[in-house]
Order: C-alpha cells, then structure tokens, then sequence
C-alpha cells in the first residue's frame, strides 16, 4: 500500500496502523476518566479527572488529522478500570491504567521524527498526567499504612500459630476455634495498639479511623486463613491451603501497594513471603516438639 500525504507529510501505512491504535487508546482513556468522574463525591478528584478526560480527547483530535478515522473507544477496558476503580479505589484504578500508558509513550518517542505534533502529546504523557496523578487525594491510601499493619501481623503470626497448632492439636475444628478465639482478641489488640500509637505520633490520619483499619485488615486475614479448618476434616490439607491463601494476599496486597504507592514489587513480595513462611516453618517444628514432649495427643 502507497504512501498517503497529510499536511504536506508522507506517512505510510505502518504509520498509520501506529496512529489509529493510539487514537482508540486516547478516546478509550476519555471515556475512562469521564466515567471515573462521575464516580466521584469529591470535586477535587472529579476536576482532575475531567482534566485528564480533556487532554486524552485532544490528543486524539490530534491524531485524527493524521488518520482520517474515528476508531472506536475499547469499551471492554472502560468497563474493566470502573470496575477496579469502584471496589479498589480510585487511585488504584488510575495508576493502573496509566502503567498501560509507557507503551504508548514509547510510540510516541518513535513517531514524534515524522509527526512534530507528537512532541507535545508526549510531553504530557509523560509529565502532566504523572503530575495530576500526584495530586488525587484518597483517604483509603492515607491509612494504607495501618492496613499493612494488619495484614501483615496476621500473616506473620498466624500461619506460624496454625502451624503449630496443626501439629500440635491435629483436629480441624480445635484449630479454628482456637484460632478464632486467638484472632479476635489479637484483632482487638492491634486496633487498640495502632490507636493510640497514631495519637502519639500525631501523624494527621484520625487515630479511631486507623484503629479500624488495622482491626478490619486483621481479622480480615484471620477468617480467610482459618476458612480451611471450619470446611475441611484433613488438618494437614488445610494447613497446605493455608499457607496457598496467605501467599495469595501476599501477591494481591504487595500489588495493591506497588501499583497505589509506585513501589517494587518483587522486593516486597519477597520480603512478606520470607517472613510469613520462615515463621511457619519455625511455628510447625515448635508444633511438633510440643506434641512429643507434652504428649498432646487429641
């Protein structure tokens, strides 16, 4: 296929080919941010996402000069990031989506040679959006660290308990009792703890609203961990399920804390799963002494 001329450029097919999938990306990115916003209570969110609404629409304008065509919003995606940014909060939601956006701003690095237009869009991309992004305000990401807080003393503490506890008892439903029992005053415990260690600090979060938040992450963890025992006879197998669970927050809550905060990764997940499970291996061997020396035997 031939060359085509626009505004006194020739641009070829692959060029074109180029252009048109960021255009659906910059109209699909429009309907994303109008949508997000009209999610929002606060004006101050809602303001900044109709800003990004408006600079994804100009540059798709942009590129049209270019293209000749109006492609289509891929309404799979808008759908998608609603979704995420309705049960996972906003921030989540829009730092998600702009990762997707280095790819594009990598074609634009590529096409700015042929089209000088592209200087600009890449320029915002790559500076404007990150510099908006900044500036959303959720509440949730305040007290993300009171979350950790939770997760993490629940993850570490009680896939060691269970493990002795397993070991130890050997009978599914004495475990989850005890388990329970041991979550909801450790729950309570925490709370208290991260309350009063917020009023101390004087960090600026609301003491009680963070006090809820570490409870609630913990005794969160606790129910999803001890499910197993309340479903299963086989204390060995639901310890394995145990332990498969509590990596699978692990993965999620390192995710949800690299992609909200634009942190690593690896590094964090390694970390987590290198606590969680070395004290489960300490907690089961803790386990099995106790049932030969104590002679537990239920």
């Amino acid at each position: 296929m031939p060359s085509q001329e626009v505004e006194g450029r020739n641009i070829s097919p692959e060029l074109v080919a180029w252009l048109l999938e960021l255009q659906q990306g910059e109209i699909t990115e429009y309907h994303i941010y109008r949508r997000l916003a009209g999610l929002q209570k606060d004006d101050h969110n809602r303001d900044v996402l109709l800003k990004m609404a408006g600079e994804e629409l100009s540059h798709y304008k942009i590129l049209k000069r270019y293209t000749g065509k109006d492609p289509a919003p891929q309404w799979i995606r808008v759908l998608f990031y609603s979704f995420i940014a309705r049960f996972f909060g906003l921030t989540f939601g829009v730092k998600l989506m702009e990762k997707r956006e280095n790819k594009a701003i990598d074609t634009y690095r590529e096409i700015a040679r042929v089209i000088p237009e592209a200087e600009g869009v890449l320029s915002q991309e790559e500076e404007h959006e990150m510099a908006i992004i900044g500036m959303l305000d959720e509440k949730s990401l305040k007290y993300v660290g009171s979350v950790v807080l939770g997760i993490n003393d629940a993850l570490v503490e009680f896939t060691g308990s269970l493990a002795g506890f397993t070991l130890a008892l050997q009978e599914t439903r004495i475990v989850a009792a005890a388990g329970l029992i041991m979550g909801i005053a450790a729950a309570l415990s925490m709370g208290a703890s991260e309350y009063l260690s917020q009023k101390s600090e004087r960090s600026g979060n609301n003491p009680v609203t963070a006090a809820l938040y570490t409870g609630s992450a913990y005794i969160a963890t606790v129910i999803i961990l001890i499910l197993p025992f309340l479903v299963m006879t086989g204390a060995m197998e639901a310890y394995a399920i145990t332990l498969a669970a509590a990596i699978a927050i692990i993965v999620l809550f390192t995710f949800y804390t690299a992609v909200a905060q634009d942190l690593p990764f690896w590094r964090r997940f390694i970390e987590m799963a290198a606590i969680s499970l070395g004290i489960a291996a300490i907690s089961f061997g803790i386990g099995i002494l106790v049932r030969i020396f104590l002679n537990v035997d239920i």
